[in-house]
């Protein structure tokens, strides 16, 4: 069994003019379901363009309107969706003074809440850990610098296949997937790859919902909150 996950972001971590960061996206158990939401997205899309938008021009939350977001962001109602939110207020000043510093933050918080939203599914008993052999995630292209990519693949490694040791603790935390075989990390173009745009949707519909103080409203959502 493979996983196929597609993620986006939203807002930007800079924590002097901003104060929310955003990671959102959809979690498929197989391909075929991934198959069919893809195709279930471009219908959608298709739908909102009408002569108002060129088949060439990119429908990205930036671009298009509340009505239309809301369309988009409805055809995605039955899958799985995540997010994490970063409360930029609470992260430590030093983080934001290096941008391999801040990479690595957001690096950590994106591997935290993937994590946090696989286990629960796992608990759900819609994953089951032991039949999982290969996680497919594929990341919007301007979501990590080129120079971190190396460093996010070996930390999703460490958490899904490997597992991590705490020296602090002395303690062994094991792998999500016993027996995963690999992780494939693609970084897409979204006017490329449809699902990315979907998860783009989904990032700006959390955002949108964060700063509203109305995350609670949010149904049917694997949401974790750092720091």
């Amino acid at each position: 069994m493979d996983l196929f996950i597609y993620s986006d972001e939203s807002g930007v971590f800079d924590k002097v003019h901003n104060e929310i960061f955003v990671y959102g996206g959809l979690i498929f158990l197989s391909k075929e379901e991934k198959d069919d939401y893809n195709r279930k997205y471009l219908t959608a899309e298709k739908a909102i363009r009408c002569g108002k938008y060129s088949l060439s021009e990119e429908l990205k939350a930036c671009k298009i309107s509340n009505k239309e977001k809301g369309k988009l962001y409805r055809s995605l109602n039955q899958a799985i969706r995540f997010g994490i939110v970063i409360n930029q207020k609470n992260v430590l000043d030093r983080i934001f003074m290096s941008k391999k510093d801040k990479q690595r933050y957001l690096d950590y918080a994106y591997k935290v809440g993937l994590k946090k939203a696989l286990q629960r599914l796992i608990k759900e008993d819609r994953i089951n850990p032991d039949e999982i052999e290969t996680v497919h995630i594929y990341n919007d292209e301007h979501s990590t610098a080129t120079n971190g990519r190396y460093e996010l693949r070996e930390g999703l490694e460490q958490e899904f296949k490997l597992g991590t040791y705490n020296l602090k603790y002395d303690k062994f935390f094991p792998p999500v997937f016993e027996n995963l075989k690999g992780i494939e990390l693609l970084f897409c173009d979204s006017n490329k790859v449809t699902l990315i745009r979907a998860a783009d949707i989904v990032a700006n519909r959390i955002y949108f919902m964060a700063l509203n103080r109305k995350l609670e409203n949010m149904e049917g959502i694997y949401l974790s909150t750092l720091p």
